[in-house]
């Protein structure tokens, strides 16, 4: 990809399924990764371990999207390790399954805050940084299907991605002159350690598979390859969409 060697990227929650993938994308086409985290560090530091062999660099991080203070290290590490950032991958994402009527406080605030507030706050100290510099960015959010499909039971999740698809839809007007670009990339149904419950489950795997065109799940690999093109300057002229990685899924949905 075009525009990626020597550019830093931050990319939350890194650790695991989409976001490792990312990360080991753009860490191999050349880019400097802050590799974020929370909980145990050792899918940070095999994320890192995968860059660092591909003759890549990585800086681990462990910061909380969710407190403003962990997000103001985690830009300021990138500035302070690396000279700069250039691009913003919101990836780090959280989901409660539970009927409307039974969702708790705390499960509709711990989605809500990882899922919007987080890649808010994150997207805001990120583009104050690349303004005072009068630098150009490029700023990805990891939505969801869910950000337009219906998905009965994890409704604080859906009205998260639906918050998410409209800030993108605002920062990429607001943002443009600044030389900055916003896309959201929405994932369906993909191989990721949130969805273990699914995969183990032969009965609702199978289900699911028969609403997918394609036949399969997807990978990380499939939503990272996307996210790079996004980055790089091939996609210099593109902001303000949603880009759908998910086998046919939407257009072939049916409640079971």
């Amino acid at each position: 990809m075009r525009g990626l060697k020597g550019k830093v990227a931050i990319i939350t929650g890194a650790g695991s399924g989409i976001g490792q993938g990312i990360a080991k994308r753009l860490g191999c086409e050349g880019s400097k990764v802050i590799v974020d985290y929370v909980g145990t560090p050792e899918g940070a530091e095999e994320t890192e371990r995968a860059i660092k062999e591909t003759g890549g660099e990585g800086e681990i991080v462990r910061a909380d999207i969710t407190k403003l203070n962990d997000i103001n290290c985690l830009v300021n590490t990138a500035w302070d390790r690396f000279g700069s950032a250039d691009f913003l991958i919101n990836n780090a994402g959280v989901e409660k399954k539970s009927e409307f009527w039974d969702t708790t406080e705390h499960d509709y605030d711990l989605v809500m805050n990882v899922n919007l507030r987080g890649p808010f706050f994150l997207t805001q100290s990120f583009v104050r940084r690349l303004r005072d510099a009068k630098k150009p960015g490029r700023i990805v959010n990891i939505s969801s299907v869910h950000e337009d499909m219906v998905f009965p039971g994890f409704d604080s999740y859906s009205c998260s991605k639906g918050g998410l698809r409209m800030l993108m839809r605002n920062l990429s007007v607001e943002l443009g002159p600044l030389g900055i670009t916003v896309n959201n990339v929405a994932p369906g149904a993909i191989a990721t350690p949130i969805n273990k419950s699914l995969l183990a489950n032969k009965e609702q795997l199978n289900a699911l598979l028969n609403n997918i065109p394609l036949g399969r799940m997807g990978t990380p690999d499939d939503v990272a390859g996307l996210v790079a093109f996004l980055v790089s300057e091939d996609a210099a002229y593109i902001t303000g969409s949603t880009f759908v990685v998910d086998g046919g899924l939407m257009r072939n949905y049916r409640e079971q």
